[in-house]
């Protein structure tokens, strides 16, 4: 009788087709910061198979499990088989997009607030400091996902809260009710006031009047009182409260400039806070002496809190020689509305000082509940549910698209040749990393699993990564980055295999609004080129006048656009590339 220890190093050809079981791997990765857990429990129907950490190479008790699996009697697999044979009838497509689901339901608003704000009796727990409630709780809010966030916290503080405003994205309300969440929704006779705006991601007159009356109501608060700050993505432009003489329109020009130009969220951030009476840190000046607390669902890389919705809670230095600075970089010092140089030539500064800093930092606690982490890692939970070893890359991947979208092209292509890839390959993508904000570990680790996943057979993966890349506009069509780097990544895998032998990748912002159009992002695989071309379109004409919005909405009827509709929260953006199983030869002695 053979044994099994020999069978499986013996030198034989392996592959298993199995249409209602998949074996998964767990035992991947010697780096505990992965999104492959190094010890975890499974439940299996009526058996448990621990599986313990291991030293980055297929450890020798679960490979031995996985043979042994085979030989067991086909009714202890029976429950095994009823869930796999789910996740195989569902293409790389659908399984895409059900990731991405997990990734936004992880920060839903009720869900961030409930983990962030407690309470106990009259006394309110947020980040380890307590706060006694007497009935003098004030609430504000501005963001994408502050709705869903106000609703939450109402029925946290209940009778406690005296009043509140917020300013929402315009549509909010309909759209949530339509989805059918209405945990997001305020229940009638709310103490808190809805103000919707900035429609198409944009400030304008709605969200200038919300955040007049936010400045009023935060204006007339007391030492004796208490103002709950709700912040989220989308909040800069639900705040836009110019400094005087500057008009909206003229605020709104500089910035979409700096924006067309390539400008970075933080640079974008800078200039908007430079010219604005509530940013970096004005609201938190309008409210004192009362206690300022902000709640803050992060929608920028590493979670600055200066730089999320533009730091109104984060005292902040403006400094006139940065912004010029800026500016310039982007050919835009010599354009300028009167206005503009009137308020950055100025030397006194926003406000009157009203004390010293220790007082400023003793009324003011920040708190980030949320971020593009914390869906990264529900979302990698969900991969594994779905049969695919999950990795994080980075939630900080930024830099021009077209550089991000060669990132990714080169990472399928290492992931999925059959062969060792030749070392010109990950130089390449170690060369790519100071472009796209990813660290060179990050990508050496990243590129070690995938590595092990092509030359050990573990099957499929899940690469996931976030961020914000720029787009640099070169046209005036309708699309956002995320569609634009699905485009462009598409392009990129042109030469690839297809679905399901080939890479799928999927693009989507968290909001669900891509740009000024209702797609979240796009889904796209090897087949993008070929596909388009039979339908008469050119990708490359789209790309130029970024135009992807209607390049993804006229091929195949739309079916690759990503069309969440608002999802009420905004974490930044979810990137996915899915690598099926590549078969491999198993040589031994």
């Amino acid at each position: 009788m053979v044994r099994l220890e020999s069978i499986i190093t013996h030198r034989v050809h392996i592959q298993l087709e199995l249409s209602s079981v998949q074996i998964l791997p767990h035992c991947l990765s010697a780096n505990p910061d992965s999104a492959i857990h190094s010890s975890h429990t499974e439940h299996r129907g009526n058996s448990e198979v621990h599986h313990t950490r291991c030293t980055g190479v297929p450890c020798k008790d679960s490979l031995m499990a996985c043979v042994v699996s085979l030989y067991r009697p086909l009714s202890l697999l029976a429950p095994v088989g009823v869930r796999r044979a789910i996740v195989c009838r569902m293409s790389l497509d659908m399984r895409a997009r059900e990731v991405f689901a997990s990734a936004i339901e992880a920060v839903q608003p009720d869900i961030v607030m409930r983990r962030g704000l407690e309470r106990t009796g009259d006394t309110l727990l947020v980040n380890g400091r307590s706060f006694t409630l007497k009935n003098n709780l004030h609430l504000v809010g501005f963001g994408k996902a502050v709705l869903g966030m106000a609703a939450e916290a109402e029925r946290i503080v209940g009778d406690h809260l005296v009043r509140g405003v917020i300013s929402v994205p315009h549509g909010i309300q309909e759209t949530i009710r339509q989805h059918g969440k209405d945990q997001m929704l305020l229940k009638d006779g709310s103490r808190i006031t809805v103000m919707e705006g900035a429609k198409h991601n944009l400030p304008d007159a709605d969200a200038q009047r919300a955040a007049e009356c936010i400045k009023e109501l935060v204006s007339t608060l007391t030492e004796n009182d208490m103002l709950l700050v709700l912040i989220s993505g989308g909040g800069s432009a639900l705040l836009p409260a110019p400094v005087p003489p500057i008009s909206l329109q003229e605020k709104q020009d500089v910035t979409r400039r700096l924006a067309g130009a390539g400008a970075t969220i933080q640079e974008l951030n800078s200039v908007r806070r430079a010219l604005s009476i509530l940013k970096g840190g004005g609201l938190a000046h309008c409210a004192h002496p009362a206690q300022v607390v902000a709640l803050v669902l992060s929608d920028v890389i590493g979670d600055p809190l200066d730089l999320i919705a533009s730091g109104p809670t984060v005292w902040t230095e403006v400094w006139p020689e940065e912004i010029w600075s800026i500016l310039e970089r982007y050919g835009l010092s010599s354009s300028l509305p009167v206005s503009v140089k009137e308020v950055l030539g100025r030397s006194a500064p926003r406000w009157e000082e009203s004390g010293e800093q220790s007082d400023r930092a003793a009324h003011v606690l920040n708190a980030v509940i949320g971020s593009n982490s914390i869906a990264l890692e529900c979302a990698g939970r969900r991969a594994r549910e779905l049969g695919f070893r999950p990795v994080v890359l980075s939630p900080g991947v930024c830099g021009n698209v077209q550089s991000v979208s060669r990132l990714y092209g080169l990472l399928a292509r290492f992931a999925c040749s059959r062969d060792e890839p030749p070392p010109e390959l990950p130089a390449e993508i170690l060369k790519l990393g100071p472009e796209t904000g990813v660290e060179s570990w990050d990508l050496c680790r990243a590129m070690q699993v995938l590595g092990e996943g092509r030359g050990e057979g573990w099957g499929a993966t899940c690469l996931l990564a976030g961020g914000e890349p720029t787009v640099q506009l070169t046209g005036k069509g309708r699309g956002g980055r995320n569609q634009e780097l699905a485009l462009r990544v598409g392009l990129e895998l042109a030469d690839m295999e297809l679905p399901p032998k080939g890479p799928l990748f999927l693009s989507g912002g968290t909001d669900g609004q891509d740009g000024p159009t209702e797609a979240a992002g796009a889904v796209t695989d090897a087949g993008l080129g070929k596909e388009a071309r039979a339908q008469g379109l050119d990708p490359d004409g789209f790309l130029v006048n970024n135009d992807s919005f209607t390049f993804f909405s006229r091929l195949s009827g739309g079916q690759r656009l990503l069309l969440p509709g608002l999802t009420g929260t905004n974490v930044m953006d979810v990137h996915m590339l899915l690598i099926p199983p590549i078969p491999i030869v198993v040589s031994g002695r």
